[in-house]
């Protein structure tokens, strides 16, 4: 017999405030926070979940759980592309005829993904790889993807064009209340938060609440690395982009974060020093490391993970030497660090 699906996960943070649990499937940060936003024209979304059918019946059944229905849903704001956020927002417009907002940056991210041909992403990955570093051993897997084709089931290859433009420092528009866009590049190049210039419904001291997305996370350090873009030529900081948005949040002096994962939380500026000294600590880390010239596949497997390198899997390891590589490139920036090239592969040492 196949197990009714649990009732949905909905939590009321005040104020005409609600989140719903959207499950990502097989992945270990389990589901996406999709907020809900009151407003006079009907509710907006600020992100979606993931482009699954388990994630829409959950998404729709928590709508019913709140007393609306999707066809209700009069926008959706998106906080970033990535397809935990972004993967549901065409479901949601066409049941609803709501409009889509996202950053313009992101939004080419998301128009040049779908205009490209399938294999393109793992042509530019398989040779970036190579160029960092990896051995044959990663890259064959990626190589017999391209030739077989699958990369036509891979998400976000089709993800929605949004049709309104996220412009940092605006006002949203959603009737009868107060959302301000803020522009925090980093995890993506597009990310924004969201700034409900409200009084907190517990008057909880502070200034308003902070839709954040991925860009403040209660316990996880979100994932920096370099910005998908085939064409980007080098100049890009991801790093410091990130470093520089957190800042910026810290000042807000929010009186609480609205995360898209984990769970509501307090005292921003406690977290933003947390993340500000992990940073720091992790250059200093990889400056004594490049006393050696190395490649970022090799710096990758000598920073300190969440477990030894030897158990990461596959596709975390794909992430982890994006992530070195915009650590040593903030290092470059900086003038800490210099690259090497030699032999098709880049090497990178302290200065």
């Amino acid at each position: 017999m196949p197990q009714e699906p649990a009732a949905p996960q909905v939590t009321d943070h005040g104020g005409g405030v609600h989140s719903i649990k959207v499950p990502i499937p097989d992945n270990p940060l389990g589901h996406t926070l999709v907020h809900l936003v009151e407003t006079d024209r009907g509710p907006v979304l600020v992100d979606t979940g993931w482009d699954d059918p388990a994630s829409w019946g959950t998404l729709t059944a928590g709508l019913q759980a709140l007393g609306t229905e999707v066809s209700a849903v009069h926008g959706v704001v998106v906080t970033h592309h990535h397809p935990d956020h972004h993967g549901l927002s065409g479901q949601v417009r066409e049941a609803s005829g709501a409009w889509i907002a996202m950053h313009a940056a992101d939004a080419a991210v998301v128009r040049r993904t779908r205009e490209a041909e399938p294999g393109v992403w793992l042509d530019y990955l398989c040779a970036k790889l190579a160029g960092v570093g990896a051995p044959e051993e990663h890259i064959a897997p990626l190589r017999e993807a391209r030739a077989s084709g699958r990369m036509r089931t891979l998400p976000g290859l089709r993800a929605a064009l949004p049709d309104r433009e996220i412009v940092p420092g605006d006002l949203l528009p959603l009737a009868g209340r107060r959302l301000r866009a803020i522009w925090t590049p980093g995890h993506t190049p597009g990310h924004v938060c969201l700034h409900l210039e409200e009084a907190h419904p517990s008057q909880l001291p502070g200034n308003g609440r902070l839709f954040s997305g991925d860009h403040l996370l209660p316990g996880i350090t979100p994932h920096i690395g370099l910005y998908e873009d085939p064409d980007e030529a080098g100049a890009a900081d991801p790093l410091g982009d990130y470093l520089d948005s957190l800042e910026r949040i810290g000042r807000l002096g929010v009186a609480e974060v609205l995360p898209a994962h984990q769970h509501a939380f307090t005292e921003p500026a406690a977290r933003v020093r947390e993340l500000l000294s992990h940073h720091e600590d992790r250059l200093s880390g990889l400056l004594s490391l490049l006393s050696t010239p190395l490649t970022p596949w090799q710096l990758a497997e000598r920073m300190e993970w969440n477990r030894p390198w030897p158990q990461i899997p596959y596709g975390s390891r794909t992430i982890a030497v994006s992530e070195a590589e915009a650590h040593v490139r903030r290092l470059e920036k900086l003038g800490r660090a210099e690259r090497v090239v030699g032999d098709g592969v880049v090497r990178y040492r302290a200065v």
